[in-house]
């Protein structure tokens, strides 16, 4: 069981929470989460180099001159790849990176990511980070308050919450994201992950009936 401190939004401590990472993920696979990180960045790739092939560029199909008795080795077309202008003997062509994981391994790899997170305390809680509309000087003021200036975040929210989102949108290296859009790759890449006290009571209720 780990004890967590809670925050108001001036960075003063207001209480406590009792969260146990085992309830969320009994055990961490380093090489499930490994596979589920490879499996989100494959899948952000576009995958939309390409080159021309000796059948895309322009110039003549004929032979540039005949096959015997010139004393040169014997060549085809001016497109050919191994001529200055032709076409690419291993032509890149647009292709899909993405692919996916079993959802129970998926699911199962964000609880690990979140577990291990608490484990490390990385984990910051705010009693709530509700913001009337989007400022972004206001939203830094409490990220500054709570020790996360200029610090890698993911803020996770209860429910969706668009002024939250466009209050810190504009702040480097910090992401909004409610709790049904958490997935290992967002928990996992930044360097704190921030939850309201709501956010966390719908991890503590999800994950764990999930489990």
């Amino acid at each position: 069981m780990v004890t967590l401190p809670v925050y108001d939004r001036n960075g003063a401590e207001v209480g406590t929470v009792d969260v146990d990472p085992a309830a969320i993920a009994p055990k961490i696979s380093k090489q499930l989460l490994h596979d589920a990180v490879v499996m989100y960045m494959a899948n952000r790739r576009q995958g939309t180099k390409k080159t021309k092939g000796r059948g895309e560029v322009s110039g003549s199909t004929k032979k540039m001159y005949r096959q015997k008795g010139t004393g040169n080795a014997r060549m085809g077309s001016k497109r050919t790849p191994q001529r200055r202008g032709g076409g690419h003997a291993m032509q890149l062509r647009p292709r899909s990176f993405y692919y996916r994981l079993p959802k129970k391994a998926i699911r199962a790899a964000t609880r690990m990511a979140i577990a291990s997170k608490i484990a490390d305390g990385e984990v910051v809680v705010i009693d709530s980070f509700e913001m009337g509309a989007p400022k972004t000087s206001e939203a830094a003021a409490v990220l500054k308050a709570l020790g996360l200036a200029g610090v890698s975040t993911l803020v996770a929210t209860g429910d969706y919450a668009s002024s939250v989102y466009l209050s810190c949108r504009n702040i480097p290296g910090v992401s909004v994201a409610p709790v049904a859009d958490l997935n290992a790759l967002a928990v996992l890449q930044p360097r704190r992950l921030l939850v309201t006290k709501d956010a966390l009571e719908r991890i503590k209720a999800s994950m764990t009936s999930a489990a």
